[in-house]
């Protein structure tokens, strides 16, 4: 692969997803594309270039992107944001009026896991205090791959994810046992929806939310693509949502949409808002 072929698959990378590969990756893309070479009968990378330079690629352009999207994920990912969340939702509940949907976005969700622990916090939390059986919630969940959406919308799950932050507990009483592999149990699956969506683009047309999840995606972004989304973002946060972002980022210096939650780490409110859980009279 010459340099100018780096640039060249770099870029498209880039322009459609916000990730910023860099120089010395080079070997991601030399093992994450072999599939894609096969497929279309290429010899290598330089060739790759090449027919991307042709019309009619946007289909094989795609796809490379997604190949070269990292989609890591477990249940219960790093524990804090859930605590928060648990002590987050009887406070918005308390501050919406009956009937009221509480909605919550689970952004660059991959295989479902952060969306399906949310669901499960819920159903323990409705079980703790009957009334918040009756709030309607809604879970969205978002990725720009096509193949870990169809992963998520299925709900079904290896031994090993399950392994990964889940109580022995928690998955015997939560998903059903198939065949070697574990199913989310409907209830809680009912909840959720996944749809792809691209960060990069116009958000507006998705709504508001009282909760948002947007956990170790800046990372592969640069600060201008960064402070882009994070506008993008707080822009469709009621006024006491909480947007929980990955322990190893920050909106502080990138953006004063947002402001950092006293006490927190990695947990932000809009500006322009109050108190999370607590709406002004």
């Amino acid at each position: 692969m010459t340099p100018a072929t780096f640039t060249f698959l770099t870029g498209i990378v880039r322009a459609r997803s916000g990730g910023v590969i860099g120089a010395d990756q080079g070997y991601m893309l030399e093992t994450r594309l072999t599939p894609l070479l096969k497929r279309e009968n290429l010899p290598s990378l330089d060739a790759l270039a090449e027919r991307l330079k042709q019309p009619r690629t946007e289909a094989l352009a795609q796809d490379m992107t997604e190949l070269l999207t990292t989609n890591e994920s477990s249940f219960f990912r790093d524990g804090k944001p859930f605590e928060h969340l648990r002590g987050l939702i009887p406070k918005l509940h308390a501050a919406r009026p009956p009937g009221q949907k509480i909605r919550i976005w689970s952004a660059a969700c991959s295989t479902g896991q952060e969306a399906y622990s949310i669901s499960i916090l819920l159903a323990e939390l409705a079980e703790a205090d009957p009334g918040l059986k009756t709030r309607p919630f809604e879970i969205f969940g978002t990725d720009i791959t096509t193949a870990v959406l169809d992963r998520a919308r299925a709900g079904v799950f290896t031994q090993f994810e399950v392994q990964r932050g889940l109580p022995i507990r928690t998955l015997m009483k939560r998903f059903t046992q198939e065949e070697g592999r574990w199913r989310i149990k409907p209830e809680l699956s009912a909840i959720c929806r996944f749809e792809k969506l691209n960060l990069l683009g116009d958000l507006r047309g998705l709504g508001r939310f009282d909760v948002i999840f947007c956990r170790n995606v800046l990372i592969y972004f640069d600060v201008p693509t960064k402070a882009r989304v994070l506008e993008q973002i707080a822009a469709l946060m009621t006024p006491d949502a909480a947007l929980y972002l990955g322990a190893a980022e920050t909106a502080i210096g990138v953006t004063r949409a947002l402001v950092p939650l006293p006490g927190e780490r990695a947990v932000y409110g809009p500006a322009t808002g109050q108190e999370p859980g607590r709406l002004r009279a």
